[in-house]
């Protein structure tokens, strides 16, 4: 791994996560979001291959230390159940404060992106920090209490067509509460691919060619509306 476990403040106590720096210097910052598995080596490297594309990326450990196999479907659930949310949102607004007054970072703003749990709380984050103007989610649709009026920036959204978590109908509420708060949004849904189909490391779900095109997309919109 390229990047390196940091604290940070988060609201009166610490947080910890991964930090990940491009090799040539503080680039735009990113609040990178673990799926239910925890803060796993495949999101690490998720966090690397942002900073090789020039994103400082940091990816809270919001289940401190705790990670939980591929294997273990159920653990992970119960895991994700088991999360303090007003901790976990304290800990992502800290990790945006941190990227924007630590020096990791540059420029005013920073982007947050997510994968199946973390694409909910990634919406929610943008949310609930306005320095927030750029946020993707893979595969996840943030909680009703989200008051998506809130967003500041853009979302761009990355489903499978087989996918029994983000569902058809939860991908169209989403988009429909962002058309009534009037937010930019663009999502894409990948033909055949099922959810995680960006998880390299899961090989019964990996989806090659959506990964791939996923990726591009996301890269594109992400430099569109962080890099000066």
């Amino acid at each position: 791994m390229a990047g390196r476990m940091v604290e940070f403040p988060s609201n009166g106590s610490a947080a910890n996560g991964y930090l990940s720096v491009p090799a040539a210097g503080p680039g735009p910052g990113l609040v990178v979001i673990q799926e239910w598995w925890g803060l796993n080596d495949q999101i690490k490297r998720t966090a690397d291959r942002l900073a090789e594309a020039g994103f400082t990326s940091l990816v809270p450990d919001l289940y401190h230390g705790r990670v939980v196999g591929f294997h273990e479907p159920d653990e992970a659930g119960k895991a994700m159940m088991a999360l303090d949310e007003a901790r976990a949102a304290k800990e992502l607004r800290g990790a945006v404060d941190y990227l924007l007054s630590s020096g990791e970072a540059k420029g005013e703003y920073v982007g947050t992106l997510g994968y199946c749990m973390g694409g909910g709380l990634a919406v929610t984050l943008a949310a609930t920090h306005d320095k927030v103007r750029a946020t993707v989610t893979f595969y996840g649709t943030p909680g009703p209490d989200t008051d998506l009026n809130r967003i500041e920036g853009s979302v761009l959204g990355h489903f499978g067509d087989h996918d029994d978590y983000a569902t058809p109908e939860a991908i169209r509420t989403l988009s429909e509460g962002l058309d009534a708060a009037q937010i930019a949004h663009n999502f894409h849904v990948y033909p055949g691919a099922g959810h995680a189909f960006a998880n390299e490391d899961r090989p019964e779900v990996y989806d090659q060619e959506a990964d791939q095109l996923s990726w591009q997309r996301t890269l594109e919109f992400l430099r569109k509306n962080l890099q000066p």
